[in-house]
């Protein structure tokens, strides 16, 4: 007789609700199973580009300063080329001083003079227009103080 009952055993659970393979859910499938979550590859995707963008304008903001701070040098040695030029081109009655100090000036006939004496040294009125203040340096070019360019 146990045999007979053994052989009529009904399974409770309904079949509608147990899963023949439950590890093959993209779900879990028990309470205490941890949550899992389809991936919503747009948004991945989307993200990944936000941060994309992020970085390389950072780069690219890092890029334009050193390029400005290249341009801004680049300058600055043109400005000394060109007085330079204007200052070994000047009148001077002297013979410049590596580390002195000197002045150039226009004259009105667009000629120009270099001078030991400052604009402010000249009084009132100076004869001729102030263009800049340079220092003589070890390998001859000239270092801008001040300029009226």
């Amino acid at each position: 007789m146990e045999n007979e009952e053994e052989a009529e055993f009904i399974n409770p659970i309904d079949k509608d609700k147990v899963a023949e393979n439950p590890h093959l859910l993209p779900y879990a499938h028990t309470v205490g199973g941890s949550v899992i979550k389809p991936i919503d590859k747009g948004r991945v995707k989307g993200l990944s580009l936000d941060a994309m963008y992020e970085q390389t304008n950072v780069h690219l903001s890092q890029i334009r300063k050193q390029v400005e701070l290249l341009i801004g040098q680049a300058q600055e040695v043109h400005d000394r080329v060109e007085i330079s030029e204007k200052i070994y081109l000047a009148d001077m009655g002297f013979k410049p001083l590596i580390g002195s100090t000197y002045f150039l000036y226009q004259k009105s006939d667009e000629s120009y003079v270099l001078s030991m004496i400052s604009d402010d040294e000249w009084g009132d009125k100076p004869p001729y227009e102030f263009i800049s203040k340079v220092k003589l340096l070890s390998d001859h070019t000239w270092d801008i103080l001040d300029s009226n360019l």
